[in-house]
């Protein structure tokens, strides 16, 4: 398995897992012909994609995918507040697994300001698993052991505290969104033994430090980490 962040920031998230020549998308956060250039070939080979929650910034080319003959999978309160149905939206549930062509994904809700939130266990043809978290407070949930975890680490405390934006603004940024510190509790609390990769999704541009942040998870948890691109 292959996990690939192509975009990840709040203006815009893609992202997707290949293997054994099958591509699955999660979020469709840019523009078509964005997507289009980034994933190198025509979206309507994708076995489907994965949709986390309605923001923009995550779900802005939803409609365009679906019309490219793309499955878009997502929960009921996320198609709801797309105002978007048809034979191409595809409900997902909590804790309800489903088989996407040769995937298997178990969705879980999360902890955001936009109901019906969800992360992903991907488990791959070749029964590799990734571990999908971005756009949430925390993660309540101990995981399977699985060999990529890509979760987002949206900003540190430290930086948060020192930071001239108003008070209400930081403590939406905490409601909403998981921190480098809560990202490495995440990780410390889950069997790692076969982790293989960890990414860093979403990071804030004024409350974050890629460079430090990468240095702390790896130091937390002795696996190599990689900050995805903006």
């Amino acid at each position: 398995m292959e996990f690939v962040a192509h975009r990840s920031s709040s203006s815009g998230n893609l992202y997707t897992v290949h293997a054994e020549g099958r591509t699955l998308g999660i979020e469709c956060g840019v523009r078509l012909p964005a997507m289009r250039k980034a994933l190198g070939f025509g979206v309507s080979a994708l076995d489907g994609l994965l949709l986390s929650h309605h923001h923009g910034d995550h779900s802005m080319s939803a409609r365009e995918v679906m019309r490219a003959g793309v499955d878009v999978w997502a929960s009921a309160p996320t198609w709801r507040a797309l105002g978007l149905n048809g034979a191409r939206s595809r409900l997902l549930s909590p804790s309800h697994q489903v088989h996407i062509g040769p995937w298997t994904v178990m969705p879980f809700d999360l902890r955001h300001d936009a109901e019906g939130t969800l992360g992903f266990i991907v488990v791959a043809p070749d029964r590799e698993a990734l571990v999908f978290v971005c756009d949430t407070a925390y993660s309540p949930y101990r995981f399977p052991r699985a060999e990529i975890y890509a979760l987002e680490c949206n900003y540190s405390l430290e930086i948060l505290k020192r930071s001239e934006v108003p008070v209400e603004q930081k403590k939406r940024v905490v409601r909403n969104h998981m921190g480098l510190e809560r990202t490495i509790e995440l990780l410390q609390a889950n069997d790692l033994s076969s982790a293989r990769e960890i990414h860093l999704l979403h990071l804030s541009d004024a409350h974050s430090d890629a460079e430090e942040f990468q240095r702390a998870v790896a130091a937390a948890t002795g696996k190599p980490v990689y900050v995805a691109p903006k």
